[in-house]
């Protein structure tokens, strides 16, 4: 069950869905961020920007997969 389709026209050009699911995980790891920077929580990891990556990496693997 897909719930976004699988190419966005913009402009008469096709985008893969997938853009559209990096733009929306980029979105939500903005405000993720500021909300765990407000709650001092990188001060408690090890490494923040790995820790940040990691965050971006499965939310775009979901947002990926409600795609597909």
């Amino acid at each position: 069950m897909s719930f976004a389709p699988l190419e966005v026209a913009i402009a008469d050009a096709l985008l893969p869905g997938l853009a559209v699911a990096f733009l929306a995980a980029v979105g939500v790891m903005l405000l993720l961020d500021r909300i765990l920077v407000r709650l001092n929580v990188y001060r408690h990891v090890w490494y923040p920007a790995l820790f940040r990556l990691a965050i971006f990496t499965l939310l775009f693997a979901a947002f990926g997969l409600m795609i597909y």
